[in-house]
């Protein structure tokens, strides 16, 4: 058998959570660096099981400020103020830690504190955000990647845009983890392929007491946030925490608002050393006046000015008020370790999530001569007779629930731990679109929504099931006295997925795939010196397709013509990948890996504007195969008079290995490079704390990226700073704790495009390979977010 890799001289007996984030260690001699699988890593309380190790906690002040459990020696393994973690896993993973995102605005989201890390392109568009954020990882977009928190998917299960913002608040994130290319086997994902980001939550604090943080700033931002601390109930060892937040603000570009309300909870119960249960409880309502997302026309036409707009014109889609997102998301997870024997460990982790919308749009309806579906109507209900255009607010109300479990159980021997694993998950999704006609002053009372003949005025009547059997075995071996490593696995994938469209025409109108996926991995890594290891890897990981563009087609209500054509089949993508990589830990800690990479069956996701309406359109391209190579680094050191620094790059080329159908004919798109993916992106972080004064900075620069699969447009290289500096506060008596801080983002008001919102084929016209017409795409652009300053005071108490 393999066995796992074990850093040390000693035996140790160490949990290993095969749930995506989390590891736990409890033998009598814990590993100064311990080995981390993509995992973040949690060490036992040692103030109550002293039989962990002779690890300390940390002072008083840090542990109340942080409400979670860091010994001395895991406060070792931070570095680059917090940007950087020491890491020997055999793959390349990053990691920003509470060092740093407790120095960072507390309204940013989880995508804008990965951004500095190696490989990472967030395009950060508000100060403070409740929908979801375009991310890239080595030429991978925001659905090619994996989320979780607390080993709980964080994204939508068939789209899978990620709902980092509304998981969890930046005062209860205790480290976030960056893999940049393979995915953990045992992770409950399957829209993975070479990247997965992992939160983790802090632990609630062995005292009682509580956290406030209140914080103002340009744009009309606010967030109140409050977090209580039971501490230990009795004899119990029962610990929990409960937090609540408010965050407004006003668009910093055009008219509208957001709002954000948000619930966290915590409950851990230790049963007996090695035996823990973790109920973790989220709950999140938002509301916000939609960003519109300018072509790069528009863009070099009006710049920052380009938004929805106010005051209403009749009949004019664009008002802003009707162009709205609500985000309601409430999940639940018990993670359980059962220390079954001194050799046998089970881990098992049920979850559930509930996500709603809607999602509001301005569009223009007939009264008469109008279609659903395929199918004409003479005149909506109660227009008989009128012959016109009426502006409408497009309803789209929509619902998704999904559960699941994770289960794996650890046989641990000497030199070999083996893992058997299994996940189970069921989901359904339903949307629609309802009409409800415009007053003449702008305003909408949501009753009675169009209808003809009885039936509803909608493009598409959407319902999705899907049901995921995932299970295989991971093996772990450890040679030449823990320095020699291992690991090499394997697990098969079972999805059937159906959706339906239900309106008339439709064809198809039910697609219901079965898919089998294997996907192996092996990593292996050699500790040279106690400071220097060298790794490498080869993993593979898949996707499968996205949304329901991907199977069935979506109307618009004038034309019988479908606007979403599903391609005529799509295989899941696979990804095959292989890293080689070398570690320094010393003053200063180095980490550097070459990769490549192969995607088979790549799909690539369109959007774009439904033409006269404010509607976004999302299509499925396939691009067939696409190969990667490059290279990271990242470099960071110790505290230096107080003063740390972080270096991050990242190199990379992409090719395209196919021309791209279009329908009738192909375009020569064999040989270019990928969209979204720069050649070279980097990052300089500074921290300086000497335990009164602290302060961050932050420099970022992205190279010039096509956003089209045929190279012919492009956004702009751009380099963005932020900034952060405060001072701990005289303390009220020896229980509040205060301290002030300013925070500042994109330092000289830089107007730039932070990403792209969806790819494109051609920005112009062309002819094929067989020389038939080609329209040109227009391709949507993320707009950055502008100068924002926010000054916060908080206290610990």
């Amino acid at each position: 058998m393999l066995v796992v890799a074990i850093l040390g001289n000693a035996p140790l007996l160490r949990t290993a959570e095969a749930r995506g984030d989390t590891v736990r260690y409890t033998g009598r001699n814990p590993p100064e660096y311990p080995v981390d699988e993509g995992r973040a890593y949690r060490g036992e309380n040692p103030a109550r099981h002293p039989a962990t190790g002779p690890a300390r906690m940390t002072g008083r002040d840090a542990q109340r400020e942080r409400g979670e459990r860091i010994s001395i020696r895991e406060k070792r393994r931070i570095v680059g103020g917090g940007l950087m973690k020491i890491q020997t896993v055999p793959r390349a993973i990053s990691e920003v830690t509470r060092d740093f995102i407790s120095k960072q605005a507390p309204t940013l989201s989880p995508t804008s504190l990965i951004a500095s890390l190696p490989g990472v392109q967030a395009g950060n568009e508000s100060p403070l955000s409740t929908q979801s954020e375009t991310l890239h990882i080595r030429g991978l977009d925001q659905t090619q990647i994996g989320f979780l928190f607390e080993g709980v998917p964080a994204a939508d299960m068939f789209s899978y845009n990620p709902w980092n913002a509304a998981m969890v608040d930046n005062e209860n994130i205790a480290s976030i983890t960056v893999t940049q290319g393979s995915v953990d086997l045992t992770s409950p994902l399957y829209n993975a392929d070479g990247a997965q980001v992992s939160m983790k939550a802090l632990r609630p604090a062995d005292r009682a007491g509580g956290y406030v943080n209140l914080s103002g700033g340009t744009h009309s931002l606010q967030k109140e946030f409050v977090r209580l601390n039971t501490g230990a109930l009795g004899h119990s060892n029962i610990r929990a925490y409960g937090s609540f937040s408010h965050s407004a603000a006003n668009l910093w570009r055009g008219p509208g608002s957001i709002r954000r309300y948000h619930v966290d909870a915590n409950l851990e119960k230790r049963w007996a050393p090695g035996s823990t249960s973790d109920v973790i409880f989220g709950y999140n309502q938002g509301r916000q006046t939609i960003y519109r997302y300018p072509t790069l026309a528009q863009w070099r036409a009006q710049g920052t000015s380009f938004n929805y707009t106010a005051p209403y014109t009749p009949g004019s889609f664009s008002y802003y008020r009707l162009n709205e997102r609500f985000t309601n998301v409430a999940f639940g997870t018990i993670r359980n370790d059962i220390r079954l024997s001194r050799s046998w460990i089970l881990h098992v982790t049920p979850y559930g999530i509930s996500q709603m919308g809607p999602n509001n749009y301005g569009m223009a309806v007939p009264t008469a001569g109008g279609y659903i579906g395929t199918q004409r109507y003479d005149y909506l209900d109660g227009y008989a007779g009128q012959n016109r255009m009426i502006l409408v607010q497009s309803v789209h109300p929509w619902e998704q629930r999904s559960s699941g479990v994770t289960m794996a159980l650890d046989w641990k021997t000497r030199h070999n731990t083996l893992t058997f694993f299994y996940f189970y998950s069921w989901s359904d999704h339903q949307e629609r679109q309802d009409k409800f006609a415009v007053g003449d002053d702008g305003s909408v009372t949501w009753k009675n929504p169009l209808t003809a003949n009885g039936r509803l005025v909608t493009g598409y009547d959407i319902n999705q099931t899907q049901q995921v059997n995932a299970l295989g075995f991971n093996d772990r071996l450890s040679l030449l006295d823990g320095r020699l490593l291992f690991d090499a696995g394997f697990k098969a994938t079972m999805v059937s997925r159906m959706t339906t469209e239900n309106l008339p025409g439709a064809s198809p109108y039910k697609s219901a795939p079965n898919h089998f996926i294997p996907t192996p991995q092996f990593l292996a890594s050699y500790r040279v010196t106690p400071q220097d290891q060298i790794y490498l890897n080869a993993t593979t990981s898949y996707r499968l397709p996205a949304g329901w563009a991907a199977y069935v087609p979506g109307f618009p209500v004038t034309s019988p013509t479908p606007n979403v054509i599903p391609p005529p089949s799509l295989a899941p993508e696979y990804f095959i990948g292989e890293e080689l990589g070398i570690r320094h830990n010393g003053t200063v800690t180095v980490s550097i890996a070459g990769f490549h990479y192969n995607l088979t069956n790549h799909q690539v996701s369109g959007l774009a504007y439904q033409p006269g309406t404010s509607i976004m359109i999302s299509s499925q391209i396939a691009a067939g195969g696409e190969e990667a190579w490059g290279m990271q680094a990242e470099l960071a050191t110790r505290p230096w008079h107080h003063l740390s620094a972080y270096l991050s790059g990242q190199y990379l080329q992409t090719r395209l290995g196919n021309n791209i159908s279009t329908g009738n004919d192909y375009l020569p798109t064999a040989g270019k490079s990928a969209s979204g993916s720069p050649e070279y992106t980097g990052a300089i972080g500074l921290t300086f704390d000497d335990g009164l004064w602290f302060g961050n900075f932050n420099l970022r620069y992205q190279d010039s990226q096509y956003s089209t699969l045929m190279n012919d447009q492009s956004i702009p290289s751009f380099t963005t700073a932020d900034l952060s500096f405060g001072r701990k506060l005289p303390a009220f008596g020896t229980g509040i704790h205060p301290r002030a801080m300013l925070s500042l983002t994109n330092l000289g008001g830089l107007n730039y495009l932070s990403g792209i919102g969806g790819f494109g084929l051609t920005a112009r016209a062309r002819r094929g390979i067989f020389g038939n017409a080609v329209n040109p795409s227009n391709p949507v652009f993320v707009v950055g977010s502008a100068f924002t300053a926010v000054a916060s005071v908080s206290a610990d108490f």
